[in-house]
């Protein structure tokens, strides 16, 4: 099968910048031509504000690029990841036109949020979920803390919903989330006859670590949503008892640094992935303690492929990810007090700690394995290819 598969890749890797490259790499591996179409948001700093705020509603030279493309290479299939917001949804009215099948994945909130997380002032927001006019975000200078760029996702968002964009355009949507997501989704306005559940995976298998570094592990964005926050907090509590390495870099750069001053706590800054993976293998446990819902996160799906037990936050997500008890533990959201009393009874009960870094090994064996994934994939690029319109 010949595929084309397109990316607008964040200024910020993160994970879905991962996926796309996982989902190449797999799709190549079994023999599949694999075309690759990608930009990149570094090129936003280059372009007046009101040539952004119109590309990010319809992208003309991103239109004609993949009509271009497409006659060219003749894929069976066009998948998408993060059109936004440089390639624009023009993109799907050019596969459209050049009567391509399409798949879109789905690893946030953008298609019913300013911003994409329902995260308003330190809190979880849904004020716009399930509204054709999504106001509240603008009114909350959502996006950025601008207006006026919050104006350009609210634009996107209304013209494309009129359009039926969301609906008419996409042949199926691959949602890389939980149930829990998924129940957003359709409130928000995605067709659920054409949603489809596909977990993340890793690829290639890294195989198991022992956990014999005897520390916590924190990996991720240092931003207030991540829970850096309470996780800082609840170190101070925790101190010396557990060990805490944080991998990542981000506006909270200056917190996390002030606090590996006080001791606990180490800041390694951003690592390539096989030393993150490394590092990970030998952690007693990863801290994931987000305040907003997320919808499936990489950094879980990875730890529980090197057999590393989880602590993450009992919101959204996380709380159907993390079995309490048997792959890891949870603990209130937003609460430090909790979180530092979960991390101790994890420091303090190893042979608890050993049973869970079977149990999370055995997790990725069901769900997140990349033969699995493999047939997710080509279920959907075969239901897409059969439901398209002719």
């Amino acid at each position: 099968m010949k595929l084309l598969l397109c990316h607008n890749h964040y200024q910020q890797k993160g994970g879905e910048d991962q996926v796309f490259a996982a989902e190449s790499a797999l799709l190549e591996s079994r023999g599949h031509q694999v075309v690759r179409h990608t930009i990149h948001n570094d090129e936003v700093a280059g372009l007046p504000l009101l040539r952004l705020a119109i590309r990010t509603v319809w992208s003309s030279s991103s239109y004609r690029t993949l009509r271009e493309l497409i006659r060219r290479e003749r894929p069976d299939v066009v998948h998408f990841y993060n059109t936004f917001p440089l390639l624009s949804p023009s993109v799907y009215y050019a596969a459209r036109a050049e009567g391509r099948p399409v798949v879109q994945s789905l690893h946030n909130y953008r298609l019913m949020c300013a911003n994409a997380s329902f995260f308003r002032s330190g809190r979880v927001c849904e004020d716009c979920l399930g509204k054709f006019l999504p106001l509240d975000g603008l009114i909350h200078r959502c996006y950025r803390g601008s207006r006026a760029a919050t104006l350009a996702v609210t634009a996107m968002l209304v013209a494309h919903r009129l359009l039926r964009t969301w609906s008419k355009l996409v042949d199926i949507y691959l949602a890389g989330v939980t149930d829990f997501s998924r129940e957003k989704f359709i409130k928000g306005g995605i067709p659920a006859a054409k949603l489809v559940l596909k977990p993340n995976f890793v690829f290639p298998d890294p195989g198991t670590g022992t956990g014999k570094g005897g520390y916590a592990l924190f990996i991720g964005r240092l931003v207030h949503e991540k829970g850096v926050t309470v996780l800082l907090d609840a170190w101070r509590q925790v101190g010396g008892r557990m060990p805490l390495k944080i991998i990542g870099d981000g506006p909270m750069a200056g917190d996390v640094s002030k606090a590996a001053e006080g001791g606990g706590i180490s800041w390694l800054g951003s690592k390539p992935l096989p030393e993150v993976q490394a590092l990970l293998k030998d952690a007693s446990f990863l801290v994931f303690p987000s305040i907003w819902y997320e919808a499936l996160p990489r950094t879980i799906v990875d730890s529980f492929a090197v057999g590393t037990p989880v602590l993450a936050s009992d919101i959204g997500a996380m709380s159907r990810l993390v079995a309490d008890g048997r792959t890891g533990r949870r603990f209130r959201s937003g609460d430090a007090n909790d979180l530092a009393e979960k991390a101790l009874w994890m420091a303090g009960h190893p042979k608890e700690l050993a049973a869970m870094r079977t149990a999370a090994r055995e997790e990725y064996d069901l769900k997140y394995t990349a033969e699995g994934n493999y047939g997710f994939l080509m279920d959907a690029y075969q239901r897409a290819i059969r439901e398209h319109p002719a």
